[in-house]
């Protein structure tokens, strides 16, 4: 379906939900997948990290989506497109952000990311993470 597994049951949980509820559910789940970035850094797993820093920053632009239109992004495409219009009312350091979780994504089946790479991206996450959490309502 060509989403995580975190994703497909948060997609479950969350179907009978209003719009806006769905997208605190969403920017929660973000804020854990930053909680379990920093985890499977101190563990040492670089890739495990990295995939969950792009999981938080995706979530995060659902959520966002979710909240101000009631809609829900299907795909990378749909995700790409939302970032900018997202960017131009949150403020162009989301393209940054959104660059950086991309090169998570790609270290995860990759594989050749270093630890400082991930550190910096999930630093960066976070605070997308926290911003929309902020709008939506969430626990941050």
């Amino acid at each position: 379906m060509g989403v995580s597994v975190e994703e497909y049951v948060l997609e479950l949980i969350t179907q009978g939900l209003d719009p806006k509820d769905r997208a605190v559910k969403y920017v929660e789940a973000a804020e854990e997948l930053v909680e379990r970035a920093g985890d499977e850094l101190k563990k040492g797993d670089v890739r495990q990290a990295a995939e969950k820093v792009w999981g938080a920053a995706a979530l995060a632009i659902k959520a966002y989506a979710w909240w101000r239109d009631g809609r829900r992004l299907a795909s990378h495409r749909e995700l790409w497109e939302y970032k900018d219009m997202m960017a131009d009312e949150v403020g162009d350091w989301v393209n940054h952000v959104w660059n950086e979780a991309g090169g998570m994504h790609a270290c995860f089946y990759e594989g050749w990311c270093t630890e400082r790479s991930v550190r910096t991206a999930l630093k960066q996450v976070e605070r997308l993470v926290k911003e929309i959490s902020a709008r939506v309502g969430g626990v941050s």
